[in-house]
């Protein structure tokens, strides 16, 4: 992502302010993506390595991509509420994003604690009869958060070696739903030297749905 392409979006939740990074790529926008980081009383911000891949994956294929910080991180306003009110604003940002491209955002990302909050989005969005066209969890908090059932086109991609939510977590909750895990292997929660795999694994999803990447200028 060209920093030129930066910009800050606020919204507004019921928390008050929620900061949110968006790079736009301009006239050849494809629509909207949002991105969710890990959890914030562990060091998680919107400018997390997994995060910032996983919208520069959005980016190059076409998306302006939002990267809010959840209350109480970076300038937002509120305190931390252990998912609930996290939802609520992530919904608001959606909102608030639609407002501004004239379309509500397509594309649902989440990194960790914030696989869990954009599971939990991707759910209402499926209620509304909206869904977003593609959902990808990384390292989704299974275990430390009552992650839900998620519909069968999410897309969760987990470290071999985790430590942080292990494997066996993971697929422990993807077996009753015959969810399919795409796994990385030789490579940890945060995935270290393993982030370009990370990388070309959503840009694969992105081009499932989308075809080939058009040009950015």
């Amino acid at each position: 992502m060209r920093p030129a392409t930066l910009e800050r979006v606020d919204a507004t939740g019921a928390a008050g302010r929620i900061e949110v990074r968006v790079n736009d790529p301009g006239a050849h926008r494809r629509g909207v993506a949002i991105v969710a980081h890990p959890h914030p009383l562990f060091g998680g911000t919107n400018e997390n390595k997994v995060v910032t891949t996983l919208a520069r994956s959005f980016f190059e294929a076409g998306y302006a991509v939002a990267r809010p910080a959840f209350r109480g991180t970076g300038e937002s306003e509120g305190e931390h509420d252990h998912g609930e009110g996290e939802t609520d604003d992530l919904q608001a940002v959606a909102a608030t994003l639609a407002a501004r491209y004239g379309s509500a955002p397509s594309l649902l990302a989440g990194f960790s604690f914030g696989g869990f909050v954009a599971s939990r989005l991707a759910a209402r969005a499926q209620a509304s009869g909206r869904p977003y066209r593609l959902v990808v969890l990384v390292a989704p908090a299974v275990g430390r958060f009552a992650v839900g059932e998620v519909d069968a086109s999410t897309v969760v991609i987990h470290g071999e070696d985790d430590d942080v939510v292990p494997l066996a977590a993971v697929l422990g909750w993807a077996r009753p739903q015959a969810l399919p895990i795409e796994l990385v292997p030789g490579t940890g929660h945060f995935f270290h030297g393993r982030l370009h795999v990370l990388a070309r694994r959503v840009t694969r999803a992105i081009a499932a749905i989308d075809g080939p990447a058009p040009p950015i200028r």
